[in-house]
């Protein structure tokens, strides 16, 4: 949707098979028929908040429309874009940015889960199709792109711990190839960067890298 100069803000693209899909630091993605994968756009506006925090949005989107899609599921957000379902992966979240404009990929394990090297992923139980799935996270989407908007940053951080792992979580920070960090949850600063909290108690803002949760 970037590529297209006609993309407004508020469609979606929506595919039922990809061929060329990628994940967060350009990791493939597998993409099963069954599956979810879609796309929204966002134009920044002057008066917007960080643009880093609308990840925080589309997290809350996500885990809100999964809710009515599949009720009772134990689902929980983890730092930066991942959701999770009894401990395994369920959903990712991308985000691309040109100028003014962010592109929001989302990829939901709507009917299977693909085998991947470094985690397990899982799927839902309830069954819905692909088709049913999109209004539910478009209207969702919307009503949290709103709030994030209209919002002060600190009540969407707070929502968006409420759905995550505990403070005080055991994490494994893999800042780069090179970089391992590790230290506890420490919650979210305004700006949604991650708060880890290191042995020693000092606090090391973490504003990109991968996650474990030992």
């Amino acid at each position: 949707m970037l590529a297209s100069p006609d993309a407004s803000e508020g469609e979606w693209l929506v595919a039922l098979e990809q061929d060329a899909g990628r994940g967060r630091q350009g990791r493939e993605w597998v993409s099963s028929a069954g599956n979810f994968y879609g796309t929204t756009l966002v134009r920044l506006r002057q008066e917007d908040p960080p643009a880093q925090t609308l990840s925080l949005a589309a997290g809350l989107a996500l885990i809100e429309a999964l809710d009515v899609a599949a009720p009772g599921e134990a689902l929980m957000l983890k730092w930066p874009n991942d959701l999770m379902l009894g401990g395994k992966k369920l959903a990712g979240i991308l985000l691309e940015r040109s100028g003014d404009r962010i592109a929001v990929g989302f990829g939901v394990n709507l009917a299977s889960a693909p085998t991947l090297e470094d985690r397990e992923a899982s799927t839902l139980s309830a069954e819905i199709t692909p088709q049913a799935f999109a209004p539910l996270l478009a209207a969702s989407f919307a009503r949290l792109l709103g709030l994030w908007r209209t919002s002060e940053s600190s009540a969407l951080v707070r929502a968006w711990e409420h759905r995550a792992h505990h403070v005080g979580t055991k994490l494994t920070v893999h800042v780069s190839a090179d970089a391992i960090l590790t230290g506890r949850f420490g919650g979210l600063d305004p700006d949604g960067a991650l708060r880890l909290m290191r042995e020693d108690g000092s606090i090391e803002l973490i504003r990109a890298a991968d996650i474990i949760l030992d």
